[in-house]
């Protein structure tokens, strides 16, 4: 049998290819996905899940000019595939490859760049309100999955287009799953539409009988498919996204291309609102994936007969933060944890085991997380919040107006912080320094090493104040070991090492970098000075006006923005405290988004 893959390189072969070759096109394309992912890590689960969807979209409309909105858009690998791109994928989240989300840049079938989720119905709806200004014809839609529709923004969106009576479609990839098992009443209304009798039975049997009648079969599954949905809309017609003024149609099989491009065709005929409840299975294809869809989400490279990673599982910060976290909460009964659906990824899968009455996972909401931590810190516990640096920029308000105003003893574990390598612009975690830093009565620290993360999430605990630790992906550095760790005081840096020449600064994980720095310039005869700064605020300006006016030689090392971190501290002290003559040479990012690539890669392009 032919390879129909390679005879599609866009959206204008595919259309070509009748159902069943559009079938074998399916499996060929998870085939490559899952070839492509085993080398280059990446998002596996979701893309196979949605391989029919994306043929089915392709299929019935016209893209380019129709335009299709990624939510989250780590499930687009199908999408790049189908759109041009399918000979790069050797590239993939690669440095200075094709990025694992759209991207506007890379191709005009990227309608929109995507990285966070519930933002896809919010840009697809400004995107036809502009259409409609502007006088023009084409389709939108929106593609969102169950897990992105807990997140307020999406039901905001939902809510503002409903009521709009806008051309619009959204469709809802309903796999069941975010990153973990989706939780809240989102998921269980979900839950009944597609465990009702009616929706359930599909009669496939049936259907595939009628199918073998000679030229009245397929009529009479049409005429039959037409009474079913007629008759939804008379036994059920309070239902909750069509009382907001969406024309609702489902459930559809998300795997049946057949019927998806039916449905997606009645779709494109309504002038107002749809949404399309398609049910999907996260990880199809591939038995390693369909059974741990959670695992394989995202995950680096693995061996495709066994699933299994090719990489060492390693302890990383995250894990030492759970076990700490577990620790801590076996003494004090005041501690619960909160986590935006990413509990394993925060480390807190043994806390929710151990103490299922003091954890809550609110789903892809960090906004609520953070407002719900106020609420239970105004009422005297001591919620501990681990989320990801760049999901913390999506609760920043209630950071400032919810917990900060009131100064409530809440501890923001900032994980992922720092660059975070091939997931590229959207997920890097280089601003938190910066827009944590001009909030009054935070305090912020970043640990050097595992031993200092247990030692600051303890110290953490004990304020009556909002704190913020922040830490990386991955692990510890495992070149440099460090020999002592003075106890954590309030806004007090840790001299490493005393030397006379030059003074290294550093904050986190890059102590260590300035350490192997320090080692260098020793071997060259300087005599260095190493300060573990530890606290961003309250900053430790004493010790380092003490270190500056001692060598007058200064060097900052951060992984983070040059702008509004440490570097801006140093400059800051340098400037307010009149320090003349001080050559400063600072180790940031610089001030722009930085791409896909792995850590090392970053740092020695941007760094080093």
């Amino acid at each position: 049998m032919d390879n129909i893959l390679d005879k599609v390189n866009t959206p204008k072969e595919l259309k070509k290819l009748n159902i069943k070759e559009k079938e074998q096109l399916a499996n060929e394309i998870r085939e490559k996905v899952i070839n492509t992912v085993s080398k280059t890590g990446g998002h596996l689960a979701s893309n196979l899940g949605i391989t029919e969807l994306t043929i089915a979209l392709h299929s019935v409309f016209n893209t380019p000019e129709d335009k299709i909105v990624w939510d989250v858009g780590h499930q687009t690998y199908v999408h790049k595939i189908l759109t041009g791109r399918k000979d790069k994928m050797n590239t993939l989240r690669q440095l200075g490859g094709i990025s694992g989300f759209p991207k506007i840049k890379e191709s005009e079938y990227d309608s929109f760049d995507t990285g966070h989720s519930s933002t896809s119905i919010s840009v697809a709806l400004g995107m036809a309100r502009a259409r409609d200004i502007k006088g023009e014809k084409n389709n939108v839609l929106a593609v969102i999955g169950d897990g992105a529709l807990t997140g307020g923004m999406a039901l905001e969106a939902l809510n503002d287009a409903g009521n709009s009576k806008t051309r619009l479609i959204v469709v809802l990839n309903d796999n069941e799953m975010s990153i973990s098992k989706n939780v809240g009443g989102i998921s269980q209304f979900l839950t009944k539409l597609r465990t009702r009798k009616f929706y359930k039975k599909s009669n496939n049997s049936i259907r595939k009988a009628l199918e073998k009648a000679p030229k009245v079969g397929t009529k009479i599954i049409r005429v039959a498919r037409r009474v079913k949905y007629s008759l939804k809309q008379l036994f059920l017609p309070n239902m909750f996204f069509e009382d907001l003024g969406f024309k609702y149609l489902g459930p559809v099989d998300g795997h049946d291309i057949e019927r998806l491009e039916w449905i997606l065709g009645l779709a494109k005929k309504e002038q107002g609102p749809v949404l399309i409840h398609a049910i999907t299975k996260k990880g199809k294809g591939y038995k390693p994936a369909e059974e741990n869809p959670d695992r394989f989400h995202a995950t680096g490279s693995f061996e495709i007969e066994t699933g299994k990673s090719k990489k060492e599982k390693k302890k990383d910060y995250s894990a030492v933060f759970g076990e700490k976290l577990v620790e801590l909460a076996k003494e004090n009964e005041k501690i619960v944890a909160i986590t935006a659906a990413m509990t394993d990824g925060t480390g807190l899968k043994e806390f929710k085991e151990k103490y299922p009455n003091r954890f809550f996972d609110v789903g892809i909401a960090e906004q609520h997380a953070v407002s719900l931590a106020a609420g239970m810190a105004k009422e005297g516990l001591k919620p501990v919040v681990p989320i990801y640096s760049s999901f913390y920029q999506r609760a920043y308000d209630q950071v400032i107006h919810d917990i900060c105003i009131e100064s409530l003893p809440v501890v923001m574990c900032v994980d992922r912080a720092g660059i975070v390598g091939q997931d590229g612009e959207t997920h890097q975690g280089l601003l938190d320094l910066a827009f944590f830093n001009i909030v009054p009565n935070l305090t912020i620290m970043a640990p050097k090493d595992f031993k200092e993360l247990e030692d600051m999430l303890e110290y953490a605990i004990t304020l009556n104040s909002p704190v913020v630790i922040r830490y990386p992906r991955g692990g510890e550095n495992e070149k440099v070991k460090f020999e002592k760790h003075e106890e954590i005081k309030q806004g007090k840096a840790e001299t490493i090492k005393e030397g006379r020449d030059i003074s290294i600064i550093g904050v986190g994980k890059m102590v260590a970098k300035g350490m192997e720095m320090a080692e260098k310039l020793e071997k060259q005869g300087k005599s260095v000075e190493l300060i573990n700064a530890r606290f961003l605020k309250p900053f430790d300006e004493e010790k380092i006006i003490q270190t500056i006016t001692k060598t007058k030689n200064v060097i900052t090392i951060e992984d983070g923005s040059v702008v509004g971190g440490l570097a801006t501290k140093i400059k800051e002290v340098i400037a307010e405290n009149k320090l003349e003559n001080v050559e400063l040479k600072c180790y940031a990012y610089p001030d722009k988004f930085i791409e896909a690539g792995n850590v090392s890669e970053l740092e020695e392009k941007y760094l080093f």
